[in-house]
This record gives structure tokens, C-alpha cells and sequence, in this order.
């Protein structure tokens, strides 16, 4: 699914998300804000716009359906020198925000995050390093969250190597990372 709006002028902006209703609103607030943006809804697409034009920006959701949006930093970055990528998730840890950074992406925001923010991110007034650490320290739930995600990290998102890494049923595995993240 492709959608391309533009304002005139503005940075040309890579939109990547496979919740259309999400997608088409951050399009238009973009737009409305002055970007010229086109959205993709999963990594080929992505990829096939990527080498049809240039982007100054590009907004990549850490899960695609059934795919990672990590796949496309490093083509983002090769691709078009200066880019600024920001990965957002509704599954927020550690280890995927050092990875992705690692990779070459400029940021990285854990959903619900409002258009505001986005714009912080994007025009890079805000360093992640920066960000106030936490007063409480996370809970053991949150602690389990990020190790498991460092572990299916290291095996390259293959859930049944991860699973008998960590000792654990495939079915169980895949129940705990269909949940959020505890905040804390």
C-alpha cells in the first residue's frame, strides 16, 4: 500500500507501518507540518521506495506483520547518506534500542508517542543518551522482558532457537513476547 502525500518544499520522508489508520494519520500531521512523506506498509515496500528516490528522514516500525523493521536501517543508511531514521514500537527493550541504534538509526521511541515527539526526534534536538534515567528501578517482569529480547536478538529473531537458548517451550516463548513490556 502506497500513499504519498507532500507539502511543497520540506524533508522527503519515509513513513513505515504496517496500521494503516496509524500510517495515515502521521502522514498527514507530517504534511501538515511541511514534509513531503510516502508510506509503505511492510519491508518490500519499503525497500522499492528506498531505491526509487531519496529521503532526508524515515519513520520504521520495529515490527512489520511478521517481519522486524530493523531489516531496513542498514538500507536506509547505505542508501541515502544523512538519513535520519527513527524506529518506533509498541515493544519497547533494551537491547532492540541498542541495536538499532547500532545499525544506524538516530533514534528510537516506544509507543504511544504523539507527533510532537516525533518532530524532536527527527530534527535531532534530543539525544538518546540524554534521556533522565529512571527513578525505580525496573521490575523483574521488565528484567525478563529484556533479556528475552537480547537472546532472540542473538538469534536472529528465530523464536526456536531462542526458546531452547533460554530453556524454555516454543509456545511459552511466543505467549511472552506477544505482550507488552511492563513499564517498569
Amino acid at each position: 500500500m502506497l500513499v504519498t502525500e507532500s507539502a511543497p518544499g520540506g524533508d522527503r520522508l519515509l513513513i513505515v507501518e504496517d496500521d494503516a489508520t496509524a500510517a495515515s494519520l502521521l502522514l498527514r500531521a507530517l504534511c501538515r507540518r511541511g514534509y513531503q512523506a510516502e508510506m509503505a506498509a511492510s519491508v518490500e515496500e519499503a525497500l522499492h521506495l528506498s531505491a526509487g528516490g531519496k529521503y532526508q528522514a524515515a519513520i520504521v516500525d520495529l515490527r512489520l506483520g511478521g517481519d522486524s523493521g530493523l531489516r531496513l536501517v542498514p538500507a536506509l543508511v547505505s542508501g541515502h547518506p544523512g538519513i535520519r531514521i527513527l524506529v518506533l514500537t509498541g515493544y519497547a527493550s533494551i537491547a532492540t534500542a541498542v541495536q538499532a541504534i547500532k545499525m544506524g538509526a538516530t533514534d528510537y521511541l516506544a509507543k504511544p508517542v504523539d507527533v510532537a515527539e516525533i518532530l524532536r526526534a527527527l530534527g535531532g534536538h534530543r539525544t538518546p543518551a540524554l534521556r533522565d534515567p529512571p527513578l525505580d528501578r525496573p521490575s523483574v517482569r521488565r528484567f525478563e522482558w529484556e533479556y528475552i529480547q537480547r537472546v532472540l536478538a542473538e538469534h536472529d529473531g528465530n523464536i526456536s532457537k531462542t526458546a531452547r537458548a533460554l530453556g524454555m517451550q516454543r509456545r511459552t516463548l511466543q505467549r511472552k513476547l506477544g505482550k507488552r513490556p511492563t513499564r517498569t
